[in-house]
């Protein structure tokens, strides 16, 4: 997680003096450790991530962009999304043995070979090429090991209610980034809203939140592969 979601969401968040005590809540981390068994469990998952993200115009004011996506997976090895939002209109398209990026604001798309695992893909195409994939980080087996490093402060704050649903309440602080996690308080005990806010620059925040879970669907392989549409433009990138 520390190699991508707080990176592509917000910022790099700094390593920790080690030497620095923690304050680790060891209900907050049954609780993370239980919500990341269960999507660990899963071998198919669609979702719905609805997201904000904090950005400076022009005239260095704080503004928000919004974000729609729709996302299924496949374990190991396939993944389709679609995002809809202020930056545009993109779906990926994975099938286990490439990786297209498309735009349907401007008609074209780019295929490139990737690794024969969803995470491992993920972590090649945003080190290579900066692709942002929605909520990738909650299905990383590391992901409360990676809170943990990251954070010198990790509290279990009770429970809150989220669009009428009662929700487990996480807080996780260092010097300078506070993440809030709310975890649905159900038997799949699983992500439904996630702030984070930075703290040395301004309050700036990152929010998504997730809705329409479904758990292990049948999900055609044919929806995994991509076929351009009528004049799409086959394009090159760079690596960054």
């Amino acid at each position: 997680m520390k190699k991508y979601l707080f990176a592509l969401t917000l910022c790099v968040l700094p390593f920790l003096n080690q030497a620095q005590e923690k304050q680790i809540d060891s209900t907050a981390i049954f609780i993370l450790d239980k919500m990341s068994d269960i999507i660990g469990d899963l071998g198919s998952v669609t979702f719905i991530l609805n997201s904000s993200v904090d950005k400076l115009n022009a005239n260095n004011n704080i503004e928000k962009h919004y974000k729609h996506s729709e996302v299924s997976m496949v374990g190991p090895d396939k993944l389709v999304s679609r995002s809809q939002g202020d930056k545009g209109d993109h779906a990926f398209w994975y099938n286990g043995e490439v990786m297209t990026y498309y735009s349907f604001n401007e008609n074209n798309y780019v295929t490139l070979e990737a690794p024969n695992n969803i995470i491992t893909m993920i972590d090649s195409m945003h080190m290579r090429f900066d692709f942002k994939f929605p909520a990738a980080d909650f299905f990383y087996p590391s992901f409360t090991d990676d809170i943990m490093d990251e954070f010198d402060s990790i509290q279990y704050e009770g429970q809150k209610m989220i669009d009428g649903e009662s929700c487990f309440y996480i807080t996780a602080t260092n010097k300078d980034t506070n993440v809030q996690l709310w975890i649905s308080n159900t038997m799949n005990t699983l992500p439904k809203r996630m702030v984070i806010i930075q703290k040395d620059k301004g309050n700036m925040q990152y929010e998504a939140t997730f809705t329409k879970w479904e758990l292990n669907p049948e999900i055609p392989n044919a929806i995994f592969e991509f076929t351009p549409p009528p004049g799409a433009r086959l394009i090159s990138i760079l690596e960054k």
